[in-house]
Protein backbone atom coordinates (compact mmCIF):
# COMPACT_ATOMS: atom_id res chain seq x y z
CA UNK A 1 0.00 0.00 0.00
CA UNK A 2 1.20 3.50 -0.80
CA UNK A 3 0.78 6.25 1.74
CA UNK A 4 1.38 9.98 1.44
CA UNK A 5 3.54 11.83 3.95
CA UNK A 6 3.15 15.58 4.34
CA UNK A 7 4.99 18.11 6.46
CA UNK A 8 2.62 21.02 5.83
CA UNK A 9 -0.58 21.85 7.70
CA UNK A 10 -2.76 22.67 4.68
CA UNK A 11 -6.28 21.21 4.88
CA UNK A 12 -5.63 19.10 7.96
CA UNK A 13 -8.63 17.46 9.62
CA UNK A 14 -7.84 18.50 13.18
CA UNK A 15 -10.77 16.48 14.53
CA UNK A 16 -9.22 13.34 13.04
CA UNK A 17 -5.75 14.18 14.40
CA UNK A 18 -7.27 14.86 17.83
CA UNK A 19 -9.04 11.50 17.69
CA UNK A 20 -5.77 9.71 16.95
CA UNK A 21 -3.95 11.41 19.80
CA UNK A 22 -6.75 11.18 22.35
CA UNK A 23 -7.43 7.56 21.39
CA UNK A 24 -3.96 6.59 22.57
CA UNK A 25 -4.12 8.78 25.67
CA UNK A 26 -1.47 11.12 24.27
CA UNK A 27 -3.58 14.23 24.90
CA UNK A 28 -6.98 15.32 26.03
CA UNK A 29 -7.00 18.24 23.60
CA UNK A 30 -9.88 19.68 21.66
CA UNK A 31 -9.38 20.01 17.88
CA UNK A 32 -8.59 23.72 18.34
CA UNK A 33 -5.92 22.92 20.94
CA UNK A 34 -4.47 20.19 18.70
CA UNK A 35 -4.21 22.63 15.82
CA UNK A 36 -2.53 25.21 18.05
CA UNK A 37 0.01 22.64 19.31
CA UNK A 38 0.94 21.61 15.76
CA UNK A 39 1.01 25.19 14.43
CA UNK A 40 3.39 26.14 17.26
CA UNK A 41 5.69 23.21 16.49
CA UNK A 42 8.76 23.46 14.25
CA UNK A 43 8.11 20.13 12.51
CA UNK A 44 4.85 18.46 11.57
CA UNK A 45 4.37 15.11 9.84
CA UNK A 46 1.04 13.68 8.70
CA UNK A 47 0.45 10.30 7.04
CA UNK A 48 -2.48 9.88 4.68
CA UNK A 49 -4.25 6.87 3.23
CA UNK A 50 -6.01 8.63 0.39
CA UNK A 51 -7.66 11.64 2.01
CA UNK A 52 -7.72 10.19 5.53
CA UNK A 53 -5.07 11.02 8.12
CA UNK A 54 -3.83 7.76 9.62
CA UNK A 55 -0.74 9.01 11.46
CA UNK A 56 0.97 12.11 12.76
CA UNK A 57 3.83 13.47 14.79
CA UNK A 58 5.45 16.76 15.68
CA UNK A 59 8.60 18.25 17.17
CA UNK A 60 9.54 21.45 18.92
CA UNK A 61 12.97 22.74 17.95
CA UNK A 62 15.27 25.72 17.88
CA UNK A 63 16.58 24.38 14.58
CA UNK A 64 20.18 24.58 15.79
CA UNK A 65 20.89 22.28 18.69
CA UNK A 66 17.74 21.05 20.46
CA UNK A 67 14.49 19.32 19.51
CA UNK A 68 11.76 17.44 21.35
CA UNK A 69 9.45 14.90 19.72
CA UNK A 70 5.78 14.68 20.68
CA UNK A 71 2.49 13.13 19.64
CA UNK A 72 3.59 10.23 17.45
CA UNK A 73 0.41 8.29 16.65
CA UNK A 74 -0.66 5.80 13.98
CA UNK A 75 -4.20 4.48 13.63
CA UNK A 76 -4.32 0.98 15.15
CA UNK A 77 -5.52 -0.53 11.86
CA UNK A 78 -2.21 0.55 10.30
CA UNK A 79 0.20 -0.65 12.98
CA UNK A 80 3.20 -2.87 12.10
CA UNK A 81 3.67 -1.36 8.64
CA UNK A 82 6.62 0.90 9.48
CA UNK A 83 4.56 4.11 9.47
CA UNK A 84 5.68 5.20 12.95
CA UNK A 85 9.32 4.59 12.00
CA UNK A 86 8.82 6.74 8.89
CA UNK A 87 7.24 9.55 10.91
CA UNK A 88 10.24 9.51 13.27
CA UNK A 89 12.67 9.43 10.31
CA UNK A 90 11.01 12.47 8.70
CA UNK A 91 11.09 14.38 11.98
CA UNK A 92 14.76 13.51 12.50
CA UNK A 93 15.48 14.61 8.92
CA UNK A 94 14.09 18.05 9.79
CA UNK A 95 16.00 18.22 13.08
CA UNK A 96 19.34 16.95 11.77
CA UNK A 97 22.22 18.27 13.86
CA UNK A 98 20.04 18.62 16.96
CA UNK A 99 20.02 16.64 20.16
CA UNK A 100 16.53 15.15 20.17
CA UNK A 101 14.62 14.26 23.31
CA UNK A 102 11.39 12.31 23.39
CA UNK A 103 8.49 12.29 25.80
CA UNK A 104 6.48 9.08 25.44
CA UNK A 105 4.09 6.74 27.17
CA UNK A 106 5.79 4.15 29.43
CA UNK A 107 4.39 1.33 27.27
CA UNK A 108 6.28 2.57 24.18
CA UNK A 109 9.73 3.24 25.64
CA UNK A 110 11.22 0.00 24.27
CA UNK A 111 9.89 0.73 20.75
CA UNK A 112 11.69 4.08 20.76
CA UNK A 113 14.84 2.42 22.05
CA UNK A 114 14.63 0.18 18.97
CA UNK A 115 14.58 3.40 16.89
CA UNK A 116 17.87 4.50 18.46
CA UNK A 117 16.67 6.66 21.33
CA UNK A 118 18.50 6.21 24.63
CA UNK A 119 17.27 6.68 28.18
CA UNK A 120 18.54 9.79 29.91
CA UNK A 121 20.09 9.92 33.36
CA UNK A 122 19.58 13.62 33.91
CA UNK A 123 16.13 14.31 32.46
CA UNK A 124 13.83 16.26 34.75
CA UNK A 125 10.36 17.69 34.33
CA UNK A 126 8.17 20.24 36.05
CA UNK A 127 4.56 19.10 35.69
CA UNK A 128 1.42 21.18 35.87
CA UNK A 129 -0.19 20.57 39.29
CA UNK A 130 -3.52 19.59 37.71
CA UNK A 131 -1.87 16.78 35.73
CA UNK A 132 0.51 15.19 38.26
CA UNK A 133 -1.88 12.60 39.66
CA UNK A 134 -2.95 11.37 36.22
CA UNK A 135 0.67 11.14 35.04
CA UNK A 136 1.61 9.17 38.15
CA UNK A 137 -1.38 6.88 37.64
CA UNK A 138 -0.29 6.19 34.05
CA UNK A 139 3.28 5.40 35.09
CA UNK A 140 5.01 8.49 33.68
CA UNK A 141 6.35 9.58 37.07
Amino acid sequence: MTYTYRKDRTNIDWTRVTGLLNGFGLTDFTPAQTERAFVNSAVNVFVFDGDTIIGCGRALSDGISQAAVYNIAVDGAYHHQGLGKKIIALILEETAGCNVVLYTHPDTVSWYEEQGFRRMKTGLALYHPDRISKLAEMGFI
